[in-house]
């Protein structure tokens, strides 16, 4: 009687322990998907920053600003004519 009573509590702790590594796997399993999330989350980051970091060498060449003043803003210099040329419409 009182081995079976002592492998039912046996059985019942090994459950219990069995469990808790359910659940820590399950919590494991969250974290991953979370670090990977995050992961990508750093990688974006890290590229939009080259982008920028590109840009603004590109930017600090006075020649290259100017050309984007140009073409974006419609710049034009003291005396200079500005002409916009129009594509035909694709029909």
């Amino acid at each position: 009687m009182a081995r079976r009573i002592l492998t039912i509590i046996l059985l019942l702790v090994v459950l219990a322990l069995l469990w808790q590594l359910y659940q820590l796997f399950l919590q494991n399993r969250e974290l991953e998907d979370t670090l990977s999330k995050i992961d990508t989350r750093v990688d974006n980051f890290n590229r939009e920053s080259l982008q920028f970091q590109a840009d603004l060498e590109y930017f600090a060449n006075p020649v290259n600003l100017e050309k984007e003043l140009r073409g974006r803003f419609n710049y034009k210099k003291p005396g200079e004519k500005l002409i916009i040329v129009v594509p035909p419409k694709a029909e």
